[in-house]
């Protein structure tokens, strides 16, 4: 029998393996939690499969996320990236990642970690929604507003409420899964 997901990832296998493995599941360590949040202001604007199809060329882009790294880019690098069609070739999004990377590890450097500063806007634990529809899904709110907001004000770019809502489903901040999804219960 064919288990039963979410409307939006029916039909192509790569979101299909996207939505079974990953999207929902809590995420709490920092190079994931970054990975995440570089590829959703990359689909700002986009649909998510383009930048998931795009995502192993991302990972070699950027030196398979490794913040630290990214936070040094200098002009060299990020001509090389301007260069490379495997990539969204944004320059703003380009830039905002190596400024993004530069803020990540000041707030790792406040909070201990990034996975500690995101998480306590849930307190730890995982909003649990009752979706029947996908499309009722919110592409923001009031929580994701506060956390965009504060993001904004430590220096990070391209990265409004709908991103960072977005960011939430994906690291399992928030359980958007249907509820007569396979995945609902078990993230």
């Amino acid at each position: 029998m064919e288990k039963h997901r979410c409307d939006w990832c029916v039909g192509d296998p790569l979101y299909e393996a996207y939505h079974d493995e990953e999207w929902g599941v809590p995420v709490f360590d920092d190079e994931t939690l970054f990975e995440f949040l570089i590829l959703e202001t990359f689909q700002a604007g986009l649909s998510w499969i383009t930048v998931l199809r795009k995502r192993e060329n991302f990972r070699k882009a950027f030196d398979n996320f490794n913040y630290k790294k990214i936070a040094k880019y200098e002009q060299p690098k990020f001509d090389e990236l301007i260069l490379n069609a495997g990539i969204i070739r944004n320059k703003l999004k380009i830039k905002a990642t190596i400024t993004n990377a530069q803020a990540f590890i000041k707030i790792q450097k406040e909070f201990g970690s990034f996975s500690k500063y995101i998480w306590d806007f849930v307190k730890g634990k995982p909003i649990k929604n009752k979706l029947k529809n996908h499309k009722n899904a919110p592409a923001n709110t009031d929580l994701s507003d506060v956390i965009s907001k504060d993001l904004k004000k430590r220096g990070l770019k391209f990265v409004g409420s709908t991103v960072i809502y977005a960011h939430m489903q994906a690291t399992g901040m928030v359980n958007d899964h249907e509820v007569s999804c396979f995945r609902y219960n078990e993230v």
